[in-house]
């Protein structure tokens, strides 16, 4: 089954979009969480900047 999903990606639009993951700081406990997205690649730096 993973063939025809990463298959089917590649045929459409799934090569204009991109999985995009942040790591950030908790001001409360001091630990790390990690913030994940899939994005259009025009968005990629906008989401950065936002986030």
């Amino acid at each position: 089954m993973a063939k025809k999903v990463v298959a089917s990606l590649q045929k459409g639009g799934g090569k204009e979009h991109t999985k995009v993951v942040k790591m950030v700081k908790s001001e409360k406990t001091g630990s790390y969480t990690f913030k994940e997205e899939i994005i259009h690649n025009d968005k990629v730096r906008e989401w950065f900047a936002k986030n």
